[in-house]
């Protein structure tokens, strides 16, 4: 329903260790007047969904945002995605967290010296938050920001696989997920039973056949725990603030952990009473800049321009 905003990318393709590729979409702002160093320039990495790419409109926005304030932004296409070809076996998964490693490693080693933070949406904030919580103080992040993320796969894959949950949205991720795997038919054939793969009719399906192969889990159920963020949030250590709805079908309310980030010095949790999935539209004709667009701007805007400030709350709260 939203406008798409005009946004014009500079692609790179960085190696991976294993021998993959990954495509980075950047708006690298040189016209920012508030910072014309770019090395210094702020910067804002963001994750889309799952089978997301910086076409998305709502990456878009997102990098609008970034923009307006004199920031950099680059957009992380998982392998497979932004029209780079696949060379490995692999795609990505919840869980997995090492090309995301590779991505920052690469971006702080071109710019040391300009400030970090990341955005993720969906899927794309489970893997930030997988991240955080295995790098604890290394993460090389100021601070990170998620939308409409799921907390607990297991009880997400519940919500999706009832009926009309199952019509509106699983049919259609499936869909998608297929897509990826027949596009990449030649990479991925000898590491998973593809035709097995394309039978598959919900992500739950999808999982069991593709990235649980793929990645060496035994069942969806220990991906699923693996990949859910719920259990890690002890050990994430710089500041997040996480956006929800209450009902978002693929983050039930009960699996939002509201009383365990309560006692958390680092994590903010801000849970709207409507706005589904990586909706939060407004007003009679939503085509604009909506709520999750503001609260973005106000954060990173926090993040590196009230850095102090954004520290000596955790700290309070910690005390």
């Amino acid at each position: 329903m939203k406008s798409r905003p005009r946004v014009t990318y500079r692609n790179e393709r960085i190696q991976t260790p294993d021998g993959g590729q990954i495509s980075l979409d950047w708006l690298d702002n040189i016209c920012s007047q508030k910072y014309s160093d770019s090395s210094s320039r702020p910067t804002v990495l963001i994750l889309p969904g799952i089978t997301g790419t910086s076409r998305e409109t709502y990456v878009l926005y997102i990098v609008q945002e970034a923009a307006v304030k004199g920031y950099r932004a680059i957009v992380f296409n998982n392998r497979g995605f932004g029209g780079a070809e696949l060379l490995t076996p692999r795609t990505f998964c919840a869980a997995n967290t090492e090309d995301l490693e590779t991505v920052i490693k690469h971006i702080k080693a071109l710019y040391p010296q300009a400030p970090l933070m990341a955005v993720g949406v969906s899927m794309g904030g489970m893997i930030l938050l997988n991240y955080l919580a295995k790098t604890r103080t290394k993460s090389d992040l100021l601070a990170a920001l998620t939308l409409s993320i799921c907390w607990n796969s297991i009880e997400s894959t519940i919500s999706l696989e009832k009926p009309l949950n199952h019509f509106l949205f699983n049919s259609y991720l499936a869909s998608s997920l297929r897509n990826t795997i027949s596009r990449h038919r030649k990479a991925v054939e000898s590491k998973v039973d593809v035709d097995f793969v394309l039978k598959a009719r919900s992500v739950r399906e999808f999982d069991e056949r593709c990235t649980c192969v793929m990645f060496g889990y035994n069942t969806y159920q220990e991906y699923y725990h693996d990949a859910s963020p719920y259990y890690k949030l002890s050990d994430i250590l710089v500041p997040v603030l996480c956006l929800n709805a209450a009902d978002d079908p693929f983050a039930p309310s009960h699996t939002i952990p509201v009383d365990t980030v309560r006692s958390h010095p680092n994590i903010a949790l801000l849970v709207t009473s409507h706005g589904g999935h990586i909706g939060f539209l407004e007003g009679m004709f939503p085509r604009h800049r909506n709520y999750m667009d503001r609260v973005l701007a106000q954060f990173i805007t926090a993040v590196f321009e009230h850095r102090d400030e954004l520290e000596d709350v955790c700290k309070h709260f910690s005390s």
